[in-house]
C-alpha cells in the first residue's frame, strides 16, 4: 500500500480505523504506533499530527465507542418505552449487541485500562450511556414498595456487571464457546432470576 502521508483524506479517522483492527487482532497493548501508521497506509511520523501516542488513540476510540453505545442504549430504551420491564430488557440486550458489533471499541472502552475519567468528554459519554439503563431501572422498581426498593443505580450496576461478565465469558470465544447456551439466553435467564429475587417478576410456581 502506497504511503499517503499528509495527503490522506482523513488521516485521523484512518488511523482510528486501522487501530481498531489492530486492537481486535492483538489487544489494546499489542501493537505500536508504527504498526497503526502502516495499517493506515501513512508514514510512521503521520500519526503524531493527531495523537501523542498509542494511549491517545485508544482514548479516542473509547470516546467514539461510548457515544455509539449511548445512542444505542437510548434507542433501546425508547423502543421499549411504555413497559418498564420491556425498556429494561431492551437496554440489557443493547449491551450484548454493542459488544458483538463493535468489538474493537468495546475492548478500548473496558479492557484497555483506560479510566472513564481520562477526559470530561469521555466521562460525559460514559455517563450518558448508562443513564438509560439507570432510568429503565428506576421505572421498573416503581412496582416495589418504597421501603423495600433498592437504589436504581445499584440495580443498574448489578445488571451492568452481569452483562459485562456474560460478554467476557460467553461472547468472546473460549471458554464460553463450549457453553450449550447462547450469551443472550444466559443474560436473559440471569436477569430473570435477579428480577424475581427483587420481586419485580412473579416467582415461578
Amino acid at each position: 500500500m502506497a504511503k499517503q502521508g499528509y495527503h490522506h483524506g482523513n488521516l485521523k479517522q484512518a488511523l482510528i480505523e486501522a487501530t481498531i483492527k489492530l486492537v481486535e487482532q492483538k489487544g489494546p497493548n499489542g501493537f505500536t504506533m508504527a504498526e497503526a501508521a502502516k495499517t493506515a497506509g501513512v508514514s510512521a511520523a503521520a500519526p503524531y499530527r493527531h495523537f501523542e501516542g498509542r494511549e491517545a488513540i485508544i482514548a479516542e476510540i473509547a470516546l467514539q465507542g461510548f457515544n455509539i453505545f449511548a445512542d444505542l442504549m437510548e434507542f433501546a430504551y425508547d423502543k421499549g418505552k411504555g413497559s418498564a420491564i420491556a425498556a429494561f430488557g431492551k437496554t440489557g440486550q443493547a449491551y450484548q449487541a454493542f459488544a458483538r458489533k463493535y468489538p474493537g471499541h468495546y475492548i478500548c472502552m473496558f479492557e484497555s485500562g483506560l479510566s472513564i475519567n481520562a477526559s470530561v468528554e469521555l466521562s460525559d459519554a460514559a455517563n450518558r450511556a448508562f443513564a438509560s439503563l439507570t432510568k429503565a431501572c428506576e421505572e421498573m422498581l416503581q412496582s416495589i414498595p418504597q421501603d423495600k426498593r433498592p437504589p436504581a443505580l445499584m440495580v443498574s450496576q448489578h445488571i451492568w456487571a452481569m452483562s459485562h461478565g456474560v460478554v467476557e465469558l460467553f461472547a468472546r470465544g473460549e471458554p464460553g464457546a463450549r457453553s450449550p447456551f447462547t450469551p443472550e439466553e444466559i443474560i436473559e435467564s440471569g436477569i430473570g432470576v435477579y428480577l424475581r429475587g427483587l420481586g419485580v417478576l412473579p416467582k415461578d410456581g
